[in-house]
């Protein structure tokens, strides 16, 4: 089996206001990355469209028209401080769902072991009734609930390595007993939440906190304990939030992780999920926004992928 890489080109129509971190460059510093002769084996798919509905799963209805109802014909609209939408915003991700529950799909039908999605805009950061930090919808937690609810799995672990803590995907999880979710980040830093206090309704969150300046050795351990946790909750699938911002080179946040970091955390979610999943893992782009620093980050991510799926 090899590992699938789902994309669209509407990705690239998600522009965004001049100066903005979260931009086009990003997906096409992606695509230059994994365009070598070593990527050649991945399992190339474009991301459908999902559903409007679908984003019912998580949002409310009032919150999908506001998203609706707010794209413009052109220029920008604006959703709070630094979220905004162009007029290829819905399209882009709404495509992002489809792309992460095509995954869950194929992974769960057994057509490849793993999946790695680029698409934009992210989505850890947006609650359920709020656009936060660039994300307009909680996709991997959509795509959390399309595996339990939809393709009838029992439990599913959702994990986040972002330096920024994933306050949308938690707040979209926060009550569902049947998904467990990790996140490390660096603390303090936006959004502000992710305290290990913070442990959801069933006790089912676990928030890692790092400090500013730590690296891999303290991201290593971190995740070594929290992995052990993972193991007891026993998933049948396990979706990452794979946001690339940690890097010692990304100018948002002052974490010091390097490629083989990204690596180390993909080989420990690959033997996880060897263990406990048929090594069903679905990994959705997230944050990194040293465009170099982020192309070498996700084909480190995605070469741990396919040797682990092959």
């Amino acid at each position: 089996m090899s590992t699938i890489f789902l994309t669209h080109e509407s990705g690239l129509a998600h522009v965004t206001p001049p100066g903005h971190p979260e931009q086009v460059a990003r997906l096409e510093a992606i695509y230059a990355a994994l365009r070598g002769e070593e990527f050649g084996a991945l399992d190339r798919r474009t991301a459908p469209t999902a559903d409007a509905e679908e984003v019912l799963r998580c949002h409310s209805a009032a919150y999908l028209d506001l998203v609706r109802s707010a794209r413009p014909e052109k220029g920008w609209s604006q959703l709070d401080g630094d979220t905004f939408m162009a007029p290829g915003s819905w399209e882009a991700a709404l495509r992002a769902i489809g792309a992460a529950e095509a995954a869950v799909e194929a992974v769960i039908a057994g057509e490849a072991a793993n999946a790695f999605i680029a698409m934009r805009p992210p989505g850890h950061h947006a609650e359920r009734e709020r656009a936060m930090g660039f994300c307009l919808f909680g996709t991997v937690a959509i795509a959390a609930k399309y595996a339990l609810d939809a393709r009838g799995l029992g439990r599913v672990a959702v994990l986040d390595f972002d330096v920024h803590h994933g306050n949308g995907t938690q707040d979209l999880l926060w009550d569902e007993r049947r998904a467990m979710f990790v996140s490390s980040h660096q603390m303090p830093l936006y959004p502000g939440t992710g305290r290990a206090d913070e442990t959801g309704a069933h006790g089912q969150i676990v928030n890692l906190p790092l400090t500013s300046g730590s690296g891999g050795h303290e991201m290593r351990l971190a995740w070594e304990g929290a992995l052990e946790q993972v193991r007891d909750f026993a998933p049948d699938l396990i979706l990452v939030s794979a946001g690339f911002d940690a890097h010692r080179d990304d100018p948002l946040a002052g974490l010091n992780w390097t490629e083989a970091d990204f690596a180390w955390i993909t080989h420990a979610i690959c033997d996880l999920a060897e263990d406990c999943c048929e090594g069903r893992v679905v990994s959705s782009l997230e944050g990194g926004y040293d465009l170099a620093a982020l192309g070498r980050s996700v084909a480190a991510h995605v070469r741990v992928l396919m040797e682990r799926g092959g």
